[in-house]
């Protein structure tokens, strides 16, 4: 059975969890504080994580910051902080996903479902993409059409630096806006989300069969964007 750790320093919040982990055939641990989380991680690991930010001792993002530093085991946040800043500095920090409370339990059971779903590790799980009629080999950085006619679809070298960041996080998995523009174009530019909306509109506008209703390069408003297959 899937193995969940839930960390939460509201026993009634932590039974309710619990409960409904189990409903659903899953294992659960629960910690109330930070340093029972990093124990219970460390000795009994599990396949993912529910962690609170506001946590005694220890808070929630020390112990996502600790865990980031030995694994990437999917951690989806669940915190009544909703503040826009928090969730994209929780999201930059390594989270999979941030749920706010006051939430809806099948709403948060079908998240965990979905990262539970993805790669474990940011490596590339999958050096070729594609995107409409459009294939995409990371290997070469080149885009041909999945039939084999025609000519090879020309990206700039900025739509190539975009892209190969999205695509070689696992798929559904959300990039900030920030982590983007730092790497592309350096931290003093971490605020300048116009340059993405930019690209990403050249690069729908080449790949997506339907520019204006994306299916594949996907924006989260206020936080990042993601690559659905």
């Amino acid at each position: 059975m899937t193995h969940i750790l839930v960390v939460d320093d509201e026993p009634h919040m932590l039974k309710v969890l619990q409960i409904h982990l189990q409903a659903h055939r899953y294992t659960v641990d629960t910690a109330a504080d930070g340093p029972q989380a990093l124990v219970d991680a460390i000795s009994n690991p599990p396949d993912a994580v529910i962690l609170d930010l506001g946590l005694p001792q220890i808070d929630g993002h020390q112990v996502l910051q600790a865990l980031r530093a030995w694994s990437q085991m999917p951690v989806i946040v669940l915190s009544g902080r909703s503040d826009a800043d928090e969730k994209v500095a929780t999201l930059d920090a390594g989270a999979d996903d941030y749920v706010t409370k006051p939430f809806v339990m099948n709403e948060l059971l079908a998240r965990l479902r979905a990262v539970l779903r993805r790669p474990s590790t940011q490596e590339p799980s999958h050096l070729i993409a594609h995107i409409g009629e459009w294939t995409i080999d990371l290997t070469s950085s080149t885009v041909h059409r999945a039939d084999g006619d025609g000519a090879q679809l020309r990206l700039t070298p900025t739509e190539w630096s975009i892209l190969h960041i999205l695509l070689r996080h696992p798929p559904g998995r959300l990039v900030t806006s920030r982590q983007i523009l730092r790497q592309v174009w350096g931290p003093e530019h971490e605020n300048k989300t116009n340059y993405l909306r930019i690209y990403f509109a050249s690069l729908r506008r080449k790949l997506e069969p339907d520019p204006a209703s994306p299916r594949h390069l996907l924006t989260e408003p206020g936080m990042g964007y993601r690559f659905e297959p």
